[in-house]
């Protein structure tokens, strides 16, 4: 079972929409049956809102299911309600954000793109501080959570169980100077030294590249159980949106590779980014 309340709170989601589905009913109806409205069901299967075990047996008996399923999904149900360690930081995390930390925490495959900035994992304090200071209208307080926050992320990083990691990163984000010249020679000392970790590969998007098939930064993460389907993110000022249906993930499976092949090797990003380093030491 995924690990982090996130995970499994979209796990009872997709597990009820499917035994919906097998019973070949409606929400209308489902709540109807058992005097609910359409809205609370389709709330369930979403994962907008909390899902008492009571409501759990409940559907569980309307749909026939056997002991054993309906013990996992009350469990799921229970589960689900716990704190995540990222929400202890309060007003340092947005909720739509908090959603995604979740997710993240508990992905097998993790893909990213960006096109402006190094990605969050891969952050020095430094790096990071400076980006919460600029737009968001965060107190100092806020500002100190949220960049704690994004240091306990990048752990997952380095976990004995560590995801395989693959970013992509436009030749842009290595040339955007983010505070001064000394938060980047130690942010690309830092992105060195990621990129050799064993389950991380790290290849840079050249501006010579041509045409390539993405338009803006996207994260693609994939899970260890086959019952929790591949997902898309991106993110936005206020809000995020999370697209997980087959056709989405294809095209940006697809997009993904397009930029694989676009992007220089593993061996000469590595190459690109010791010569901008040096750069910034003049």
């Amino acid at each position: 079972m995924a690990g982090s309340p996130t995970a499994r709170r979209r796990r009872l989601s997709i597990e009820l929409k499917k035994l919906r589905e097998q019973s070949a009913l409606t929400c209308a109806q489902v709540g109807e049956a058992l005097d609910w409205s359409g809205s609370k069901v389709n709330r369930m299967e979403t994962g907008n809102g909390r899902v008492q075990p009571s409501d759990i047996g409940a559907l569980c008996r309307y749909y026939g299911t056997s002991d054993e399923l309906r013990e996992f999904l009350m469990s799921l149900a229970r589960q689900a309600k716990t704190r995540g360690w990222w929400q202890v930081h309060g007003s340092g995390v947005p909720e739509w954000f908090n959603i995604y930390i979740g997710l993240e925490q508990d992905a097998s495959t993790f893909r990213q793109y960006q096109c402006e900035l190094m990605p969050g994992l891969m952050q020095t304090e430094a790096y990071a501080c400076e980006l919460h200071k600029t737009g968001a209208h965060l107190s100092a307080e806020d500002i100190e959570k949220a960049v704690r926050v994004r240091m306990e992320r990048q752990a997952m990083l380095r976990r004995p169980d560590a995801p395989d990691a693959w970013f992509i990163v436009n030749e842009a984000s290595l040339r955007n100077v983010i505070g001064d010249r000394a938060v980047m020679r130690e942010q690309l000392e830092r992105v060195l030294d990621d990129a050799e970790l064993s389950t991380v590969t790290l290849q840079v998007l050249p501006f010579d590249s041509g045409t390539y098939p993405a338009t803006g930064t996207f994260t693609m993460l994939g899970f260890p159980a086959q019952e929790d389907p591949d997902l898309v993110y991106r993110d936005g000022i206020t809000d995020a949106v999370y697209l997980e249906g087959e056709h989405h993930v294809r095209e940006y499976t697809r997009a993904f590779d397009g930029l694989r092949a676009a992007a220089l090797s593993p061996q000469r990003s590595v190459q690109l980014i010791k010569s901008v380093l040096k750069e910034y030491a003049r």
